[in-house]
C-alpha cells in the first residue's frame, strides 16, 4: 500500500471523483496481473477488472480499511471471477472457451518472446478454485486466513486447496512427493 493510500481512499470515501481515480490507475496493474493469472484469458482478465473498478466505485463508502486496499480489491475481482465460472460452467461451450483462453495467452506470451512455461501449462490444468488458492498462497504471500477471507470459504478449506493444487502440480511437472 503506498503512503499516499489512506488519503486518496478518505477522499474517495468523501466522494472526490479524482482520488477515487487515482486510487483505481495505483491499483490497476498490480490487480491486471493477479486476475490474468487467475484467469489465464486476456479477455476475460480484462472484463473482470473493469467490473471489479465499478464494483469499488460503487462500493469505496464500504471499505473499512481491515486489509489492505489491493486485498480488498482481489477480493471482489476474485469473488466476480468465481461468480462468472459458475454461470459459464452451466454454459456447454466453456471448456472450449478456457482452452481458446489458454491458446490466445500462450500466443501472446510466445509474439512477445516471452516464455510460456511447464508451470503455466499445469496452473491452467487446475480447477479455477485450486489455482487462485494457490496462486494467492504461494505467488502473493497471503495466509490461509486471507485467503479463505477472499475466497469465501473456511480456513480448513483455503488449505485443502492449495494441498490438492501443490499436489496436482507436482504430479504434473514430475515432482515425485516423498
Amino acid at each position: 500500500m503506498s503512503h499516499s493510500d489512506p488519503q486518496l481512499i478518505r477522499e474517495a470515501q468523501q466522494g472526490n471523483a479524482s482520488a477515487l481515480a487515482q486510487l483505481l490507475q495505483d491499483h490497476y496493474t498490480f490487480l491486471y496481473k493477479y486476475l490474468l493469472k487467475i484467469t489465464l484469458d486476456p479477455s476475460l482478465t480484462a472484463d473482470i477488472c473493469q467490473d471489479t473498478m465499478v464494483r469499488c466505485m460503487e462500493k469505496i463508502s464500504s471499505y473499512n480499511g481491515s486489509s489492505s486496499f489491493s486485498s480488498w480489491l482481489i477480493t471482489i475481482a476474485t469473488r466476480l471471477y468465481f461468480d462468472r465460472m459458475r454461470r459459464w460452467k452451466r454454459e456447454k461451450d466453456w471448456a472450449t472457451s478456457e482452452e481458446q483462453g489458454i491458446r490466445s495467452m500462450r500466443w501472446q506470451f510466445e509474439s512477445r518472446n516471452e516464455e510460456w512455461t511447464d508451470v503455466l501449462d499445469a496452473l491452467s490444468r487446475l480447477p479455477s478454485s485450486q489455482r487462485a488458492a494457490v496462486l494467492l498462497k504461494h505467488y502473493y504471500g497471503y495466509g490461509y486466513e486471507e485467503i479463505g477471507s477472499m475466497l469465501q470459504i473456511p480456513e480448513g478449506t483455503a488449505k485443502s486447496r492449495v494441498a490438492y493444487g501443490l499436489r496436482q502440480l507436482r504430479k504434473e511437472l514430475g515432482e515425485d512427493e516423498q
